[in-house]
């Protein structure tokens, strides 16, 4: 059950915050202008590609790599595919993951290593077998740990990564899906496919892109009361539901997939995504039965007092630019009102590519933080 008071109590959410969660989602902007700054002393501006690089493989643990490879992905578009390398083992322990290259993996790949821990002995193992294969390597891993060693060895490029001063107290690692986390590993990366020329995100765009994380954080900080903040009221809204995320636009598609996995993570609350116009014929059907907001007609006689209360859909629509100004939306909005399932928008101001998704980044990990520490996971 979610606690809406707690959720207009700064002093209460400080106090139920043990992770630091809403702490590095307000520090987003910082951490990327840190993170930026680190990719700078480290040589990154000064690297001269011969080209681009056939395919761009992407190894790391965790929902965060997940995250850092999809974005990238999305940005790169089609010009050099960009793979991500899922990991095997028998337990989600570092010590127990292993990564293998592609056999057909060469000297004009780009190898791409993503981890806030740098412990994983599978990630060394990695880089070593990408430099007897020729890949180009580089890593993005918290300094003075074995993967260090291993990257300089493999002659590659690595790039400390930005950690909060707060992160160097924790006993453990911060959750996977923290945004302090994504936007610390994914900026120097941004920094390194702009240098290989697969996407644009220089200094002033990745400047642009910490302004508008501040933006967000002054418009959804633990301050603002629910009414006013839209990541406190979808957090409400979400509460005792099922998330049905429904994207549209290109960024749109790896931020509702990163929002899913947060949510699943931080909050413990399961959630399904898809991608418009697709969504429509997808999630038909589980709109249509026992989900539905208006499938159980006895819920209008439950003890509110005694009784849980049933789960249902809720869409969520997250928007980006629509492309050609054609928009699934109007469907999607009536697919979801025929079937009485209320549904909620989320639309970024105006701006370039990756500060709209920034944007929809920061208002769905707010959302998700929220979500956790009202519901108390």
């Amino acid at each position: 059950m979610l606690d809406e008071s707690l959720l207009d109590t700064p002093e209460a959410l400080a106090e139920a915050d043990h992770r630091g969660l809403l702490r590095g989602a307000a520090e987003a902007g910082a951490r990327v202008r840190t993170a930026a700054r680190h990719a700078a002393e480290a040589g990154v501006p000064d690297l001269k590609p011969d080209g681009r690089p056939r395919a761009v493989l992407i190894a790391g643990p965790g929902a965060a790599a997940t995250s850092v490879a999809d974005l990238l992905g999305t940005l790169a578009g089609p010009g050099s595919p960009v793979i991500r390398l899922a990991p095997t083992g028998v337990a989600p322990a570092a010590g127990a993951l292993r990564w293998e290259l592609p056999g057909w993996a060469g000297s004009v790949d780009l190898l791409l290593i993503a981890t806030p821990d740098g412990t994983e002995p599978g990630l060394s193992l990695l880089a070593e077998a990408a430099y007897r294969r020729g890949c180009t390597v580089v890593a993005v891993a918290p300094a003075g740990t074995p993967l260090t060693e291993a990257v300089e060895g493999a002659h590659g490029l690595f790039v400390p990564l930005a950690i909060a001063p707060y992160d160097e107290r924790q006993d453990v690692l911060p959750a996977a899906s923290a945004p302090g986390v994504l936007w610390a590993l994914l900026t120097p990366l941004l920094a390194i496919l702009d240098r290989a020329g697969l996407l644009t995100a220089g200094p002033d765009v990745l400047s642009k892109v910490a302004d508008r994380l501040d933006i967000v954080a002054e418009r959804c900080g633990p301050a603002i009361a629910t009414y006013s903040n839209p990541a406190k009221t979808l957090a409400a809204e979400l509460a005792d539901s099922l998330p049905v995320i429904w994207t549209e636009g290109t960024s749109a598609g790896p931020a509702g997939r990163r929002f899913a996995g947060a949510l699943a993570e931080l909050s413990g609350t399961p959630a399904v995504v898809a991608e418009l116009p697709e969504a429509l014929a997808a999630h038909t059907a589980l709109l249509a039965g026992t989900l539905a907001a208006g499938a159980d007609p006895d819920d209008f006689f439950r003890d509110r007092v005694e009784e849980a209360p049933a789960l249902h859909a809720r869409v969520v629509l997250l928007r980006d630019r629509p492309i050609g100004g054609l928009t699934a939306a109007p469907g999607a909005r009536d697919l979801a009102l025929n079937h009485d399932t209320p549904i909620s928008e989320l639309e970024p101001e105006p701006g370039g590519e990756l500060e709209t998704l920034a944007e929809l980044i920061a208002m769905t990990d707010f959302a998700a933080v929220y979500l956790a520490l009202a519901s108390r996971a």
